[in-house]
């Protein structure tokens, strides 16, 4: 049975109810975190982002420019992702000067903007491997019914490391972006010329975006030939000459020599050790065994002890769950109404969807398993259920293998899968709840947050200037023996606070 249903007149109602399911799903998992103080980098970045080009945006393109040469130096190099989570901090920091929430509290929503675009693009690409016609004028499917549940049930706080507590606006996207350009490549059905220039631009821009959109290059043509054989039936011959695959093979041709030629020049820099230790890489006999372990990470059970690791026996109790389920639920009953009306894919098809799913769980899952940093940070238990920042496509990938292999088990069962996933949201939502109550109770997360509320109410008077300075040399105490980070909060509050009030943000001679 094909997937496309064209021109009915349901589609585009369908389309619209899986497009609020795909806003509302992570809106409902993601909303305890909202408080939860920024971390790492993420403390000082915000303030000093935001500060430097809150007045003038287009300067993050020249700035990053200007300090590429550095971070090749480092080995750190990937230029258009740090002008995406620079124009994200910004963003941010606009949000908390426009509404007068703290900058905590705006970096989460930009995260959960993030989580939101990434749901999408799991549904886009999954109708675009499902698909034979024209994806929006024909109903959805079963699957695209089913995708904003099970993804928005995946985003659990899965550790200090995981994508949804830490840098999520920026991996989140990155991760979206990944699968965008599959979906795009299995979309093309016409070769022109002006695709070719697209696609090797855009295979050059990936290969200095960063490690997570490297990944890609290789789905899109995996995804292209996994549809055309299982969805199309098409011949190799076929395959070979059509324009999806023409489109992934010139995304190559733009990504491999500027990847080549990056990687050499930073071999030559850092080849005597002293780069950045994030992006160093291990490939040994353990990695064999690590893979497969990395690749179930993602299964909310297990995310959900980690993100509960310290709360209290009864984390899973209380109003949270009660309001989250009735939320989820009331999406559902209408989402199973609509499950009757959807076309379900024939198993042939449902096969080739979760082969592409398979390409993007283990793509989302071999940086952490290479990853020397995951390696020193994590052992035993933690590496089956901790989250790693670099890993955001594992959510997606992951769920979208389940649905499929269950919708190839029996033709009934998907109501089941609705009602498992509007639970494991529910619990997803309760562990996040659990995670930021932990969280909040650790001295340095407390600071973090009353920095943040200084800066959203921001009091430029005498007696606001000694509660800043109080709090900025509780920073520079808790710090202590750590000269680095005592420079970051000082320089970072202080560019914010000038950018937004005209004054230091300490200034130690005021009356």
């Amino acid at each position: 049975m094909s997937v496309s249903v064209p021109q009915q007149s349901g589609a585009p109602r369908l389309w619209g109810h899986v497009a609020r399911r795909c806003v509302l799903v992570p809106l409902a998992v993601l909303t305890p975190l909202l408080a939860v103080a920024p971390t790492r980098d993420h403390r000082f970045n915000v303030y000093w982002h935001g500060g430097m080009f809150r007045d003038d945006p287009a300067a993050i393109v020249t700035h990053t420019i200007a300090s590429g040469d550095a971070y090749l130096r480092l080995g750190n190099f990937r230029p258009l992702g740090r002008m995406l989570e620079k124009s994200l901090d910004l963003l941010a920091f606009t949000g908390m000067q426009q509404l007068g929430l703290p900058a905590a509290v705006m970096l989460r929503a930009v995260s959960v903007l993030a989580a939101i675009v990434l749901t999408l693009a799991a549904v886009l690409l999954a109708e675009s491997v499902l698909n034979r016609g024209r994806l929006l004028g024909s109903t959805p499917s079963v699957v695209a019914l089913l995708i904003p549940y099970a993804v928005g049930a995946g985003f659990v706080a899965a550790g200090p490391d995981s994508t949804t507590v830490l840098f999520g606006g920026l991996y989140f996207s990155t991760a979206a972006l990944v699968l965008t350009v599959a979906a795009a490549a299995c979309r093309l059905d016409r070769f022109r010329w002006w695709h070719g220039v697209l696609a090797v631009a855009a295979g050059a821009a990936l290969a200095v975006f960063n490690e997570p959109a490297y990944f890609a290059v290789p789905l899109a043509g995996a995804a292209v030939l996994l549809r055309g054989r299982f969805v199309l039936g098409l011949t190799a011959r076929e395959l070979f000459r059509g324009a999806g695959f023409r489109f992934a093979a010139l995304l190559w041709a733009g990504f491999l020599p500027v990847f080549g030629t990056v990687r050499w020049i930073i071999r030559g820099f850092c080849a005597g050790g002293g780069c950045y230790q994030g992006s160093d890489l291990i490939v040994d006999g353990r990695s064999i065994l690590l893979l497969p372990v990395r690749m179930t990470a993602w299964l909310p059970p297990l995310q959900w002890r980690a993100a509960t690791t310290g709360a209290d026996g009864t984390w899973l109790w209380g109003l949270v769950p009660v309001v989250v389920l009735i939320v989820l639920g009331v999406l559902a009953v209408r989402t199973g109404k609509l499950l009757r009306q959807a076309p379900r894919p024939a198993n042939r098809e449902l096969a080739g969807l979760a082969a592409v799913a398979l390409v993007i769980l283990l793509s989302g899952a071999l940086l952490a398993t290479l990853s020397v940093a995951v390696r020193a940070a994590m052992t035993g238990r933690e590496l089956w259920e901790q989250g790693w920042r670099d890993s955001a496509l594992t959510v997606p990938g992951g769920m979208l293998l389940t649905v499929a292999l269950l919708l190839m088990t029996r033709r009934r069962i998907a109501i089941g899968i609705l009602a498992a996933t509007v639970l494991w949201g529910t619990v997803s939502a309760t562990a996040n709840h659990a995670y930021a109550d932990t969280a909040a109770a650790v001295p340095a997360t407390r600071l973090d947050t009353r920095l943040s509320a200084a800066m959203a109410a921001f009091e430029p008077g005498p007696d606001g200037n000694a509660r800043r300075c109080a709090l900025l040399d509780e920073a520079i105490t808790a710090n202590a023996g750590k000269p680095f980070l005592q420079t970051r909060y000082a320089d970072s509050l202080d560019v914010a606070s000038r950018t937004l009030a005209g004054v230091p943000f300490c200034e130690r001679t005021a009356r």
